[in-house]
């Protein structure tokens, strides 16, 4: 490309010099009035000048146009230049918004399934609570249920008319039944049938006189559960016993005196009350 550039110069140089040696020897014919060939000198020198600023015209447009293009080319080549770096830049831009896109879609896909995991074992926590609460309450409605159907079965008696244990094995009446749920027991023997089978709880409350002897026992078809015996010298005291027993439907359960002697009796007040009470806590 230099090169060129050089040797049209040159060209351009030898031809500057050919031309104004030409116009030269037209100055010095002129000068000296030499005709040069058939032409009129006037014509001649003109056609010469003329060509010769045109010459040099075109001379300045091609330098003119020269510089143009190495601007141009400078400029292209700043152009081309900063297009390459912008690329760089551009692609490294890329390359990290691509890395950063894939960290995010990495996260949210690590997010996402904690997440579901979370999910899944609330769901199953929840689960397990509602299975649970269900058989819970399945059972509370069972017992509902049983309780529903489980007869009403207690009875509470007191006020001993005949207070003496002078004879063994003697059944102690109650003859005032306050309670009698069930209608179990008979006030008039003193004798309480179970309507129903199932577990029930007794107790007895008696008191005694002074100097005298009680000995009580709980009686279930005929066998004594539980005994108990009290004796004050001095005071009208009271005790009690219970029991806890399973009884079957039927079954009679009594209070009865242990060991009967004439010297033997209960005592009772407007403050020291006997009493006999059961109650079906469970069947």
């Amino acid at each position: 490309m230099f090169s060129f550039s050089f040797c049209f110069l040159d060209n351009q140089v030898t031809m500057l010099f050919s031309v104004t040696s030409v116009f030269l020897l037209l100055l010095l014919n002129n000068s000296l009035s030499l005709p040069l060939g058939n032409e009129p000198m006037c014509s001649k020198f003109a056609y010469d000048e003329q060509l010769l600023e045109k010459m040099i015209r075109q001379e300045i447009k091609v330098e003119s146009m020269q510089k143009d293009i190495k601007k141009t080319q400078e400029n292209v080549s700043f152009t081309l230049e900063e297009v390459k770096k912008t690329s760089v830049e551009v692609s490294k831009t890329l390359e990290s918004l691509q890395n950063n896109a894939t960290e995010v879609m990495k996260g949210i896909i690590r997010d996402k399934e904690r997440n579901e995991e979370i999910l899944r074992k609330t769901f199953a926590e929840q689960r397990n609570n509602f299975t649970t609460d269900m058989e819970e309450g399945k059972k509370m409605l069972k017992e509902l249920s049983e309780n529903a159907k489980r007869p009403s079965v207690g009875f509470f008696a007191h006020n001993v008319v005949d207070l003496k244990l002078d004879k063994t094995d003697k059944i102690i009446i109650f003859t005032t039944a306050t309670t009698n749920e069930g209608s179990g027991y008979d006030n008039s023997t003193g004798i309480f049938t179970a309507p129903v089978g199932g577990l029930y709880q007794f107790i007895v409350n008696y008191c005694s006189n002074h100097k005298n002897h009680a000995p009580l026992g709980l009686v279930l078809s005929g066998n004594v559960i539980v005994r108990s015996s009290h004796y004050d010298a001095d005071y009208y005291t009271c005790s009690s016993f219970s029991a806890l027993i399973r009884v079957k439907s039927e079954e009679k359960v009594w209070v009865k005196c242990l060991s009967g002697s004439s010297g033997y009796a209960l005592y009772q007040d407007t403050w020291r009350m006997n009493s006999f009470s059961g109650i079906l806590v469970n069947k």
